[in-house]
């Protein structure tokens, strides 16, 4: 062990418990450590930016900060990993996760198995959205001027033999879609299978989770939705401040 890591991080800690600030004696008489080992440490973590000093008291300093942020980041796609991972499990299908985030497509996790693979991303899903269920369902939850917006960005192309051809046909059947509805598709982004993706409302970014079967599975397709929105049901309460990574 590195002695004076553990003492730095000993430090550290106790300056955290301190939230308006606290002097370097009571940090060292805190500690344990003498006090010129105290202010030598003190220094040095606010040089490296982990602590700052601002009349004569301590405060966590930016680099703290960051290492803060990012263990809460951490944990927060953790707990969206081991969702995802439990739904895929409870169905017996793979699960994704997604939002849209400025202005585009991002799918944020995929759970699956070897048994169960996920659909492979054959066709860069950004600019397919037209064609599969998460971006139809994510598409679905924008306003007009959004949906114009991203078909403008992103021109309906044919997938698939099965993909919807033009633009107005995409937005009429956005249009009709039944207000935070689960979407269904058929082989409209990879042939030999079949995909659901259902809304998520968390703040303001839409979300969705979907899952894919193979096509010859088509039968088991709502009935997979509806298993995968009553494990949805039980566990978005908890997951809600998670789940808009």
């Amino acid at each position: 062990m590195i002695g004076s890591v553990q003492r730095a991080m000993r430090l550290l800690e106790c300056v955290a418990a301190h939230g308006y600030g606290a002097p370097a004696k009571q940090l060292a008489r805190e500690t344990g450590l003498a006090l010129p080992t105290a202010y030598h440490l003190l220094r040095t973590l606010v040089h490296e930016g982990y602590l700052r000093r601002e009349k004569g008291l301590f405060f966590l300093g930016e680099a703290a900060e960051r290492l803060s942020r990012s263990g809460v980041e951490q944990k927060r796609r953790s707990i969206v990993v081991d969702a995802l991972s439990n739904w895929r499990d409870a169905i017996d299908a793979p699960v994704y996760y997604a939002v849209y985030r400025a202005g585009e497509v991002e799918v944020v996790g995929v759970s699956d198995t070897p048994e169960h693979p996920a659909v492979e991303e054959w066709a860069d899903f950004r600019e397919t959205a037209h064609a599969h269920a998460v971006g139809l369902c994510l598409l679905s939850q924008l306003d007009e001027a959004g949906r114009r917006d991203h078909l403008r960005r992103y021109p309906v192309q044919p997938v698939t033999p099965y993909t919807v051809r033009d633009r107005h046909s995409v937005l009429t059947r956005l249009e009709r879609l039944p207000r935070m509805a689960p979407v269904t598709e058929h082989q409209e982004y990879a042939l030999g299978y079949v995909c659901a993706a259902i809304p998520v409302t968390v703040g303001s970014t839409p979300a969705a989770v979907a899952l894919s079967l193979p096509a010859h599975q088509a039968g088991r397709l709502l009935p997979t939705v509806r298993r995968l929105q009553h494990e949805m049901g039980r566990l978005l309460g908890p997951l809600a401040p998670s789940i808009t990574i």
